[in-house]
């Protein structure tokens, strides 16, 4: 397969107009919470950038992210650059089969190492030394470890390949383990947990990666800022009616037909920290919330052990305990969540001045500095709120 296209190319190709790809430009920049003049930096980047070559590797999955991937339809956001990914290796929607396929993988991976980036969906089994997942006689991790091993970049999709996700839930009898944990040391890791993961903060994070040469700030679980760096409550189109002490008792009663705020319902909004309300799913028409249906806090570690019931009160959360009068909830609740938030963004912004300063002084980003480009500032509107 030949990568000597560039997306400017690839676009006009397409008919895509450079009208439309200026768009698609300043909603990336909007979409990683960066001022509007970054989107100029970011088309410059992209018209002399080589189309990436990405292996895309599902292990102990339910192929949900490959199908949030495949519709990121046109003229979505998404479509603009993964459909000019130059996708290498993906069981589900290659050609090749077989003894084909994974030689395919092995030369690919030969001729671009240190150079592709990789996608990994589901998590890692490790007992039975990984006789639990095998794809072409290997095991998953032994998989991961040599794929991985030789990436530019690391992105784990969905919150299973992030944090071992429902497989690990208790008692996790297959051993299954997020790439963190399974294969340490992965350079350059990011965690795009959700259940799935949306296919726009994919787009979002690989245009970063292609126009600064470096992976964006994370928060404490190595998930992006800008699209996890606040709570669903923050940004949830029924807050409103939460600060007015306006709740849904019961499916279907008069006040979950008028929107109001499903916190009773069991809603772990308050403590979920991802961008669902700005960037919805099926091209932005609408979400669960929307839907009337509690968030269920699937972008967190361990979700499935701390957040079931998932139509119970979360409890154990400043102001959001089933005890608590939720009559005052909506006075109490906001101080708590900011209070949590505030620390969240405090613990990810030590983590990652920490982390950009050993990757400095390790080199370990000498490889893919390219460009003298550096990111803006982030503006103060973050994913819609404040």
């Amino acid at each position: 397969m030949a990568h000597e296209s560039s997306f400017l190319q690839e676009l006009k190709q397409r008919g895509v107009s450079r009208r439309q790809f200026m768009h698609f430009c300043s909603v990336m920049a909007a979409a990683m919470a960066l001022p509007g003049t970054a989107a100029a930096q970011i088309a410059q980047a992209l018209q002399k950038k080589q189309k990436p070559v990405l292996f895309w590797l599902e292990f102990q999955d339910c192929c949900g992210n490959t199908e949030s991937f495949l519709r990121a339809s046109s003229p979505s956001v998404a479509s603009i650059v993964l459909d000019v990914l130059s996708v290498d290796y993906h069981e589900t929607i290659m050609a090749a089969a077989g003894k084909q396929a994974e030689e395919a993988l092995a030369k690919s991976a030969a001729d671009h190492k240190g150079q592709y980036i990789v996608i990994v969906e589901g998590s890692i089994p490790t007992g039975e030394n990984g006789a639990y997942c095998t794809v072409g006689g290997k095991a998953a991790i032994d998989i991961a470890r040599e794929i991985c091993g030789g990436a530019v970049a690391t992105i784990a999709m969905g919150t299973c390949a992030a944090y071992g996700g429902l497989p690990a839930a208790a008692p996790n009898p297959t051993g299954a383990l997020g790439v963190a944990d399974a294969v340490p040391g992965v350079k350059n890791l990011i965690n795009l947990s959700a259940c799935p993961a949306n296919a726009e903060n994919l787009t979002a994070l690989i245009v970063y990666y292609l126009t600064f040469n470096q992976i964006p700030p994370l928060d404490a679980y190595g998930r992006p800022m800008f699209a996890y760096g606040v709570t669903i409550h923050d940004n949830c189109e029924r807050r409103a009616h939460f600060d007015d002490s306006q709740y849904v008792e019961k499916w279907g009663d008069e006040a979950h037909r008028a929107g109001y705020c499903l916190y009773r319902m069991g809603c772990k909004g308050p403590v979920t920290h991802q961008n669902c309300p700005v960037v919805r799913w099926n091209e932005g028409t609408n979400w669960p919330i929307g839907c009337g249906h509690p968030c269920i806090g699937c972008a967190e570690p361990d979700f499935w052990d701390k957040m079931t019931p998932f139509y119970r009160h979360l409890e154990g959360v400043p102001g959001f305990n089933v005890q608590s009068n939720l009559d005052l909830v909506g006075l109490t609740a906001a101080a708590g969540v900011t209070g949590a938030f505030l620390a969240h963004g405090a613990v990810s912004f030590v983590r990652h001045k920490k982390e950009s300063r050993e990757r400095k002084e390790t080199g370990a980003l000498e490889d893919v500095r390219e460009t003298d480009q550096k990111p803006p500032a982030a503006s103060k509107k973050v994913n819609g709120g404040e």
